[in-house]
């Protein structure tokens, strides 16, 4: 999402960003079942990926891209990359361009302003955009039960399974209060990187 994000920020075409916010945004407003079933058709074994792939000649048998976790990892990352652009998005638009402009001005390249320049300015924006990330798919459900077909176990999932299916409450209580207790842990864990940042400057 970082490429993303930066060239939504600073890139000088306003059709150039108009294309990354509208590409962004608009899957958020479709529902999760509706996202999912579309992954099924793209990549089911006669879907738009093998479909395309087998008609290129790269593959004759078809790809097994649904149910295996592949399938799930793309699944999640599309589902939450909108969140981290808009995450680093707001961090990258708060960052001084006269830093950026005064590290060219002393002969750093575009790559070097990026990487000695940029990217540690945004640092906390990356540490809150990878955490809600974090806690965004570990709350998925449909995503990895239509991709995974029930393969695929997530915590969402295995709390269904055993509360729903083997009613067995209790457990179904501890393995939400797990997941709940793993987030507070790495909020906790962010906000002490975030401190430490904010000690060396970088806020």
């Amino acid at each position: 999402g970082y490429p993303l994000a930066y060239a939504l920020v600073r890139s000088k075409s306003p059709l150039l960003k108009s294309t990354i916010l509208v590409t962004t945004i608009v899957p958020m407003f479709t529902g999760d079942i509706v996202r999912t079933y579309s992954w099924l058709v793209v990549l089911g074994k006669n879907g738009f990926v093998n479909g395309t792939l087998k008609a290129a000649g790269v593959i004759d048998t078809p790809l097994e891209l649904l149910y295996p976790r592949l399938g799930v990892t793309i699944a999640l990352v599309q589902y939450s990359l909108p969140v981290m652009v808009i995450i680093l998005a707001a961090a990258i638009s708060h960052i001084d361009a006269a830093f950026e402009k005064a590290a060219a001005s002393l002969g750093a390249n575009p790559m070097s302003v990026l990487w000695n320049v940029t990217l540690p300015l945004s640092m906390p924006g990356i540490l809150s955009g990878t955490v809600t990330v974090f806690a965004w798919t570990l709350s998925a459900f449909a995503t990895p039960q239509l991709v995974g077909g029930g393969k695929v176990n997530m915590i969402s999932n295995m709390v269904y399974q055993v509360g729903f299916s083997n009613f067995d409450f209790p457990f179904a209580a501890v393995l939400s209060m797990l997941a709940l207790g793993l987030v507070f842990a790495i909020l906790w864990l962010m906000g002490i990187c975030m401190r430490r940042l904010e000690r060396v400057g970088l806020h």
